[in-house]
């Protein structure tokens, strides 16, 4: 999804350049009353800014490759899931455990990667649904229970199994949503090692033409 700013910065860019013209011609082409060219100015104005709208959104829909309906289908997915990235980080940087530090800042810093991501490129949402569908929940549920019990003023041996449980499962769980951040890139790993293989080639190719060349000058 395009900065909001940066979508509104063009838009307007392209209005208020309409709006002085329309009003400009609508004053003293047509010789209209101030008050209509100032009208026209403005309707001038709202139209610009709505094809430009409409212009900005159909270029980006045809970059990532999607439908209106995919596109609306994604936003949505995003809106649900938003409220929950922001229970996540709350939840699992309230937790009272050292040890675990690292792997719940790991699991935030993945998952924030994963929306951020997805919000830039839509697209990639396809290869990411285990996250929004499945993880991401779990990842919010689990660290809630934890927090709660973890809050308990008195702790049996049967707690601290669960506590400890919870921690375990946590850290199984961050390494599927960093699967899930992987699938989402993979396609552009593959390019990556395509384009190296084509780059190492070129090189080898030119060194052997080098060599030859050289070996040439010698006879």
């Amino acid at each position: 999804m395009m900065n909001p700013f940066v979508a509104f910065s063009v838009r307007m860019l392209a209005a208020i350049p309409a709006a002085g013209t329309v009003g400009t011609v609508s004053l003293i082409g047509f010789d209209q009353p101030l008050l209509a060219a100032a009208a026209y100015s403005l309707a001038g104005g709202a139209s610009a800014y709505s094809i430009a709208s409409v212009s900005m959104n159909s270029r980006f829909l045809k970059k990532n490759s999607l439908t209106r309906k995919d596109y609306k289908y994604i936003k949505k997915q995003l809106e649900e899931a938003k409220p929950k990235m922001a229970r996540l980080q709350k939840t699992l940087l309230t937790i009272r455990h050292l040890p675990s530090l690292k792997e719940r800042i790991e699991l935030v810093r993945v998952a924030r990667r994963i929306y951020s991501l997805t919000i830039r490129e839509p697209r990639r949402f396809y290869k990411a649904e285990k996250f929004f569908f499945s993880h991401l929940d779990s990842a919010v549920m689990l660290a809630e229970k934890y927090v709660f019990l973890s809050s308990q003023p008195k702790r049996n041996w049967e707690l601290e199994k669960s506590l400890n449980e919870t921690r375990k499962t946590l850290n199984d769980l961050t390494r599927l949503i960093e699967q899930d951040l992987y699938s989402m890139v993979q396609d552009d790993v593959d390019e990556l090692n395509l384009e190296i293989d084509v780059a190492k080639h070129s090189i080898k190719t030119n060194q052997d033409t080098k060599h030859l060349d050289e070996s040439r000058k010698f006879k």
